[in-house]
């Protein structure tokens, strides 16, 4: 993987979680967990995303070239 990618990737997934966490404060994701005890589906979505997207940028990044 190339290091470039990998740090896009890694900004990326970092946007992703930002933009979950921001979406999880919402007022639909308040009325969602108060009538199903869980955050609504995009929620989920952007928070898992940019997890794993952050991870796999995160192992390009580190990862030695031989």
């Amino acid at each position: 993987m190339n290091r470039l990618f990998s740090l896009v990737l890694l900004v990326a997934g970092i946007v992703l979680i930002i933009y979950g966490l921001s979406a999880l404060d919402s007022i639909g994701s308040s009325f969602s967990r108060f009538f199903t005890s869980s955050p609504t589906d995009r929620t989920m979505w952007l928070l898992i995303g940019g997890v794993a997207c952050a991870v796999f940028g995160l192992a390009g990044v580190v990862r030695r070239t031989t």
